[in-house]
């Protein structure tokens, strides 16, 4: 389990303490137990030779490694108002953002957009396509991971699970992701981006 870099309570008033406290500890903390869980079966069965137990384990890998690996960026794609959130720096993630969408707002619309219209539970992002060397904005079901399923690098993730808002926004979901963006590290977004680039 990563440890945050702020306490439970130094997002609000956009995401409540309560919320990131059961989000954190609780869902995180159960994507890393099952994820372990699988990984133990998986060794288990590799050491058998049993083909069809280390078929059966995948679901699991996949589902609560994507969980941990998408939550992992999640923590460190936000931080607090006044420390960060929301202030975006000059450099390459602005200029990428202003040649491919004119502004930083655009880009916002078009990324909550996508982010709002996910049905059941998912994930939006704003990727990094290697291939083409562009940004992709983009969404993951359930909590399939970004890079693993599109092969597109995870630079900002938005968690549109209802754990992630429905104790704060209750079901209206687009008010939430539009305000996810008053605390999101955009530091932290352009660190991804030019590590992708490597």
């Amino acid at each position: 389990m990563p440890d945050l870099s702020y306490d439970y309570g130094a997002l609000e008033p956009v995401i409540s303490a309560e919320i990131m406290q059961l989000h954190h500890s609780k869902h995180h903390n159960t994507y890393v137990t099952n994820l372990n869980v699988a990984m133990d079966k998986l060794a288990e069965c590799e050491q058998k030779g049993d083909t069809s137990g280390i078929i059966s384990t995948q679901q699991a890998i996949k589902f609560n490694g994507g969980g941990h690996l998408n939550h992992s960026i999640f923590w460190k794609n936000l931080a607090p108002i006044g420390k960060g959130g929301g202030e975006m720096p000059s450099g390459e993630l602005l200029t990428a953002i202003n040649s491919q969408y004119g502004n930083l707002e655009n880009m916002q619309k078009s990324l909550a957009a996508a982010t709002i219209a996910v049905q059941g539970s998912g994930w939006g992002w704003l990727g990094y396509d290697k291939t083409s060397s562009k940004l992709v904005i983009t969404t993951c079901a359930n909590q399939d991971p970004l890079e693993a399923t599109t092969g597109f690098v995870p630079l900002l993730g938005i968690d549109v699970w209802e754990h992630a808002y429905y104790l704060q926004y209750k079901n209206v979901r687009p008010d939430y992701v539009n305000e996810i963006f008053k605390i999101v590290n955009w530091t932290d977004v352009q660190e991804r981006l030019i590590a992708a680039k490597k």
